[in-house]
């Protein structure tokens, strides 16, 4: 269902951020100007805490914003299961469950991802079929946008984890990247047959029978393919993609500084790099990921967006419009009918009920 013209609800969990609750308020209060008529946000975490923030900004004092309180916080340092059951008055257990009761259309968080994940699955549960929910991540290549996952929801996944995540990922290419048959590819140490460990070469043969009718799979790439845009969609499990996306960021930020040394080293290269201050900014834009400052975590029967702990407001912003943009156009349908053709030919045995999954 279409739900531009309907009401819709953003949960906010306003107490996971580094930069603390202000920046995440900040990110709300640029994004509820540019949303759609009828979204109304509600912003889980201390009142006392909440409340003076939202009174800075006027655009904030209305019924579309209000707060909901949750006394307590799940720390980054909290392990995935104490920290959601041990804390069910946390900011982000009390989003959690008024999204599974239908209170809120999507989640936003900037919390613990293990906690998140963990929350997730037990409170929301995955789709029909999906064994492993998977984060995916925006990135910039050199001629569009690609999407990359796991990007570290699934550190410890096996080969049909892996391929669920590529039907994921291939779903959500075409809803964010406005993409009508996006090429996948298996992230590995090298193109050849072959190469890899025996997760890859299970992983590759599986995407190789489900290619041409579920998804467009267009075979292993390396590490230095990443941004040359041979594929849209970029498919590893989470200890990997979460090791490449933070090793990325960093020599980003490490690039950023040593250009920035460089450029005011004396007086002729000051005078350059003002000559050169419409490129750098065109660099800016283009390598930006402020615009897509959320990953969706996958798979699950309702739309959560992590955001990075250390999001300033512009990516909080960016991540509203990922969540407003999943809400509005629903995709959990397609992702379902994908993922049971998927479990029809790899396992065409019948899988445990979810009752005694949820035992084991």
């Amino acid at each position: 269902m279409d739900k531009t013209e309907a009401r819709l609800t953003l949960a906010v969990d306003v107490m996971g951020s580094d930069q603390g609750p202000r920046e995440i308020i900040e990110g709300v209060a640029q994004a509820v100007e540019l949303s759609p008529r009828g979204t109304e946000f509600v912003l889980y975490g201390r009142q006392d805490v909440v409340e003076p923030i939202l009174e800075d900004h006027p655009v904030l004092s209305n019924a579309r914003v209000s707060i909901s309180h949750a006394p307590e916080v799940v720390g980054m340092e909290e392990k995935p299961i104490a920290g959601i059951k041990g804390k069910k008055n946390s900011s982000m257990s009390l989003a959690l469950l008024a999204l599974k009761n239908g209170e809120a259309d999507a989640l936003l968080s900037c919390g613990n991802t293990g906690c998140l994940m963990a929350g997730g699955a037990i409170r929301l549960r995955t789709l029909e079929g999906v064994e492993r929910p998977a984060l995916c991540t925006i990135w910039p290549g050199r001629e569009r946008y690609f999407t990359l996952l796991d990007a570290g929801a699934n550190p410890h996944a096996k080969p049909f984890h892996i391929v669920q995540s590529a039907v994921l990922g291939s779903n959500y290419a075409r809803l964010a990247l406005g993409l009508v048959r996006p090429k996948v590819g298996l992230l590995t140490i090298g193109t050849e047959e072959g190469k890899g460990n025996d997760v890859i070469h299970e992983t590759h043969e599986m995407l190789k029978d489900i290619d041409g009718s579920i998804i467009n799979y267009a075979g292993l790439i390396e590490g230095f393919q990443i941004f040359e845009n041979v594929v849209d969609v970029v498919v590893c499990d989470g200890f990997v993609g979460n090791i490449v996306l933070k090793a990325c960021e960093s020599l980003s930020k490490l690039i950023g500084s040593f250009l920035d040394e460089e450029l005011r080293r004396n007086a002729i290269r000051k005078t350059g790099a003002l000559l050169s201050k419409g490129a750098f900014t065109s660099l800016k834009q283009r390598i930006n990921p402020e615009q897509f400052g959320g990953a969706p975590l996958l798979g699950l029967t309702k739309n959560v967006i992590k955001a990075h702990g250390s999001s300033n407001r512009n990516h909080i912003s960016g991540a509203i419009k990922i969540a407003l943009d999943l809400i509005q156009h629903d995709m959990l349908s397609q992702v379902t009918e994908d993922i049971r053709e998927t479990n029809e030919v790899l396992r065409p045995e019948p899988l445990p009920s979810r009752g005694n999954e949820a035992k084991s």
